[in-house]
């Protein structure tokens, strides 16, 4: 267990206690709630402004957004985040900060100092952890002022889903260092692909505040609705498989959280990534090793 000040104990017995679930549904339902125009744009350019937002990213004008939902998990402008063009690179699959970059020695990732958590706990599927065991990782936090839409980070072919149900702590460098091993506690949504790297697994790690995740290659993901919300593990196979494209759109975060993407070993080598330094979705952050 980490050191944690007085402070920092009490805030952990909080949020463990808090009726997070609870909160992230009435968060969820204020978002998609709709104010006349003049006032809904109004607020949503306070908000922009209290994070540091750059609109100009966005696909529409800010007028444009129905309600913090709509805003919050907007489209790029066209050319926004152009995707790296060079076929051996491999790109950041969303916006953010990178929390940790390396290899899961041992089957074991770190997502902060002293904290780790191992990849059958995280993706709860041993064979698919046995396979990514030795194999690089980037973690990248999403905080309220990133593009809020997750994708690909290299081509190759979608051969299955998984949804995890857990716990919806919040996801910062606090509550991180506060609950060891969060990233493997919190409700996940990994995506399993194979390409040209090898196979690879971009999780999505679900938050407080996190209304749900959605899937861009399958319309029948929506992960607080009907069986999704159950609470148990729920695994999808494709056959035949779905072809993507690197930097083509996996998935919404509506509302926000963290990526974590695990790539085969011996497939990819990891560009020298900073921790706490900021990314954005379609920068090279690795390259194909030649096989």
């Amino acid at each position: 267990m980490p050191n944690l000040s007085f402070g920092e104990k009490i805030a952990q017995s909080a949020w463990r206690l808090a009726p997070k679930k609870m909160f992230s549904n009435i968060v969820g339902w204020c978002a998609e709630r709709e104010l006349p125009k003049p006032l809904q744009a109004s607020l949503l350019r306070l908000y922009a402004k209290a994070y540091g937002l750059d609109c100009s990213t966005a696909e529409h004008p800010i007028e444009h957004y129905p309600n913090l939902q709509a805003f919050f998990t907007r489209r790029l402008a066209t050319g926004a985040r152009p995707i790296a063009p060079d076929v051996s690179s491999i790109v950041a699959p969303s916006d953010g900060t990178i929390c940790e970059a390396g290899v899961a020695t041992a089957g074991t990732l770190l997502e902060a100092k002293g904290s780790a958590f191992t990849l059958e706990a995280l993706l709860a599927d041993d064979a698919l952890a046995a396979r990514l065991t030795g194999g690089p990782y980037v973690v990248i936090y999403l905080s309220p002022r990133d593009y809020h839409r997750v994708h690909f980070p290299a081509s190759g072919k979608v051969i299955a889903w998984s949804h995890i149900p857990g716990k919806l702590f919040p996801v910062g460098t606090g509550s991180v260092k506060r609950e060891p091993g969060l990233f493997a506690r919190n409700e996940r949504f990994v995506t399993v692909v194979d390409s040209p790297v090898g196979r690879y697994a971009v999780v999505m790690v679900a938050a407080v505040g996190v209304g749900h995740i959605t899937a861009g290659y399958d319309p029948e993901v929506a992960t607080h609705d009907g069986g999704f919300s159950k609470g148990s593990v729920r695994h999808k196979s494709f056959d035949p498989p779905i072809p993507i494209q690197c930097g083509q759109e996996l998935g919404i975060f509506n509302l926000g959280s963290t990526t974590i993407t695990i790539f085969e070993p011996g497939c990819v080598e990891l560009s020298e990534l900073v921790s706490k330094a900021q990314i954005v979705m379609g920068t090279p952050v690795g390259r194909i090793i030649s096989r």
